[in-house]
């Protein structure tokens, strides 16, 4: 009796630890996809961030009126930054990208001074920034305003749908992932469904079998929920020594926030599986638990 004691809680111990994991490498899938999806958003915001639009300037300037001018296109709400650069300082970043004194070559400075502008990534678009180059034709001061209107209508056209690529994905993944803990944690309770019968047939009320199960698979969920946080920290670590650049997109809020929705997602849907699969077995006729 003792040994087939043992053998029961053996089973019972196995099929806990089965759920645990399986609901642990689902979480870590989708917590890989959330990174994923979240970050796309934080990539496209500095990726457009980065895209340079350069106001430049005729020869002879006044300071008074390049000050007014870069003040005017600093406070525009949909600037997020923007410099003044001479002739001789575009001469130096220009020696540096060619690795040679052209100067010495020419005889002379053939750049014109500038203002450097970063647009703010909600208006990073090809229709805003005509828009807003438009407007400083008007200026005597301003020559010409060169960016790449190529580059930022691709730019717009990929993270558009790469962006609607992980939707997809992760609208799939979700359903996956409640049939796999779904059937697991069905799997894990078939073992105990002579249990719920004698439980029922002694006079016990539903709410009194339901309970235990209930507070198993919060626990259940919230084992599950670090197992897949530990897994993710895991993989990010990695990622951030193989490509260290990917600390300049890094939120620490957005991974907050997917690490307390794994967490709360875990109890979730284990609380909602676990609470169909006994009403399931608490339905079930005596005949039909063999």
């Amino acid at each position: 009796m003792a040994e087939e004691h043992r053998k029961v809680r053996k089973t019972h111990r196995s099929s806990r630890i089965s759920t645990v994991v399986s609901i642990g490498l689902v979480l870590f899938l989708l917590g890989v996809l959330g990174v994923l999806l979240l970050h796309a958003q934080k990539l496209s915001s500095y990726v457009k961030e980065n895209i340079e639009l350069s106001i430049q300037l005729n020869p002879d300037l006044d300071s008074l009126a390049v000050n007014d001018l870069l003040a005017r296109v600093t406070s525009a709400n949909y600037v997020k930054s923007a410099r003044f650069v001479s002739k001789e300082e575009a001469a130096m970043e220009m020696k540096k990208e060619l690795g040679e004194d052209f100067i010495s070559f020419l005889g002379y400075n053939p750049l014109y001074p500038s203002i450097d502008v970063r647009m703010r990534a909600d208006f990073a678009d090809n229709v805003t920034i005509q828009s807003f180059i438009g407007s400083l034709k008007t200026n005597p001061l301003v020559k010409e305003v060169q960016y790449q209107a190529s580059l930022v209508e691709s730019i717009n056209r990929n993270l558009s749908a790469i962006t609607l690529i992980l939707l997809t994905f992760s609208v799939l993944l979700i359903f996956v992932s409640v049939a796999l803990i779904n059937n697991t944690i069905r799997i894990s309770l078939y073992s105990k469904r002579l249990l719920i019968k004698s439980m029922i047939l002694v006079g016990a009320t539903k709410g009194f079998i339901r309970k235990p199960f209930m507070l198993s698979s919060i626990w259940n969920g919230i084992l599950g929920g670090i197992i897949s946080l530990l897994l993710l920290s895991g993989l990010l670590y990695l990622a951030l020594q193989k490509v260290p650049e990917l600390s300049l997109i890094r939120d620490l809020r957005l991974m907050a926030i997917v690490s307390g929705t794994m967490v709360l997602l875990g109890i979730f849907l284990s609380l909602i599986c676990t609470w169909f699969a006994v009403n399931k077995y608490l339905r079930y006729r005596t005949e039909d638990l063999y």
